[in-house]
């Protein structure tokens, strides 16, 4: 895996990235940008390198506040400045344009930069991604959530609640507690403030606005959103649905090669790396 790099956001906040690139060094490739879900870590995607980056650069990060990132004070924090975050990424690449493929919040983040700045993402992929939290905090308590990471802690909050995650039964041994750590590393307090952030995010009407190819791969079992959360995505003009039947939320966890590869056939379906 690629070595660790910091970039340091246009608001001074420093921020954790890394690069793996194994494709022909005489061939021109893309940019795929790899965004982690909320309480992770760029570790959580790691299993989509080997897939992705015999024909893409892949850059991963930790988002602002998790992972090595520095956590923003409390001015640093809304989905404009996570928007902005992968703009200054960008421009710290030198790529003009990038495939962003985001899960959960970082599909949020994915789709929302998606709309505000248009000319610089070449395609999107959201898994289990809906157009803010807002949407779905009648069926999901995110206050609940709230309260259990500061009261509880990252790990015990995550372990009480896995099974609305994952498929005990279908994930290896060793796994869960390997999330758990790796969710651990995580600050509480900041990830409170992420949690209640995104609960307050919605830009379902501004979905219209997406201009550039998407695929949105969609948990079937999921308990978190509704098949009505995930409907509002059919008016994103260009864009294409799989549904991964009976899996609950963390499907790029769950399944990393088969995100890894439906994103693959997309990527080449939509663009010549």
């Amino acid at each position: 895996m690629g070595e660790s790099r910091y970039f340091t956001a246009s608001d001074g906040i420093r921020i954790h990235y890394t690069i793996d690139d194994f494709a022909p060094p005489w061939k021109p490739r893309d940019t795929v940008l790899l965004l982690h879900a909320a309480m992770g870590s760029m570790n959580r995607m790691y299993a989509w390198v080997p897939i992705l980056a015999a024909q893409y650069r892949v850059v991963r990060w930790d988002m602002r506040g998790h992972g090595l990132s520095q956590i923003p004070g409390e001015g640093g924090l809304s989905i404009e400045r996570l928007g902005r975050d992968v703009v200054d990424l960008l421009d710290t690449l030198g790529v003009d344009q990038a495939h962003l493929a985001g899960s959960s919040a970082g599909g949020i983040v994915a789709l929302y930069t998606a709309i505000t700045s248009p000319d610089r993402v070449k395609t999107l992929a959201g898994y289990a991604t809906i157009p803010g939290l807002q949407s779905s905090a009648g069926h999901t308590d995110y206050t609940a959530w709230v309260q259990g990471l500061v009261t509880e802690g990252v790990k015990p909050f995550l372990r009480r609640t896995i099974a609305t995650r994952f498929d005990l039964t279908q994930v290896e041994p060793g796994f869960v507690e390997w999330f758990l750590d790796d969710a651990a590393r995580n600050d509480a307090p900041f990830l409170a403030r992420y949690v209640t952030l995104m609960s307050r995010v919605d830009f379902t009407d501004r979905l219209g606005e997406v201009r550039c190819p998407c695929l949105f791969v969609l948990p079937g079992g999921d308990p978190l959103h509704t098949a009505d959360h995930y409907d509002v995505l059919k008016r994103v003009p260009r864009q294409e649905m799989l549904s991964y039947a009976g899996l609950p939320h963390n499907i790029t966890d769950a399944v990393p090669q088969r995100c890894a590869a439906d994103l693959l056939a997309f990527l080449n379906r939509h663009c010549v790396a």
